[in-house]
């Protein structure tokens, strides 16, 4: 077959069977005009190709799993495995540090929120509300103080 035929058959782009080809995931023969042919094996090695990239493996890491594929037995096999797992133990060490980064940013909106409000009450005091508006030095500074306790603790007001 092909290459626009492979590519067809495994819902993929030429230019993606050349770059497997680069990177020494996917062989190819060629025929006496230079052509290259694939077989039926490459569609499914293709799909193969394509579950891995999926999963966010990068290619010299498929690269490393494809002896299970074209040797397989069980130092392949193990080797593969082990691989594997390496590659999700990396992506969980990823997706905490995002956490914590998601979180620290996720504070500093609150607090960027509170601030905001407390802002909005000190320029403008008819924002009060009426039970603080009108009371007095005592009733002021009580509502003044909240804010800052609410500043302080990173609280969101909104």
């Amino acid at each position: 077959m092909r290459i626009g035929d492979l590519a067809a058959r495994a819902g993929v782009s030429i230019r993606s069977l050349r770059y497997y080809e680069e990177q020494g995931l996917l062989t190819s023969a060629r025929s006496s005009g230079g052509h290259r042919r694939y077989t039926e094996d490459d569609v499914d090695r293709i799909n193969y190709l394509q579950r891995l990239y999926a999963a966010g493996l990068s290619s010299r890491t498929i690269l490393s799993v494809l002896p299970c594929l074209t040797s397989p037995s069980a130092a392949t096999s193990d080797q593969a495995f082990a691989h594997l797992v390496e590659e999700r133990d990396k992506l969980i060490d990823h997706i905490s540090g995002l956490s914590r980064t998601l979180e620290s940013l996720n504070e500093l909106i609150d607090m960027n929120r509170a601030r905001r409000a407390a802002n909005r009450e000190e320029k403008d005091p008819s924002d009060r509300p009426e039970s603080v508006a009108g009371l007095g030095d005592r009733a002021a500074r009580g509502h003044a103080g909240r804010s800052a306790n609410v500043r302080r603790a990173g609280i969101s007001q909104q």
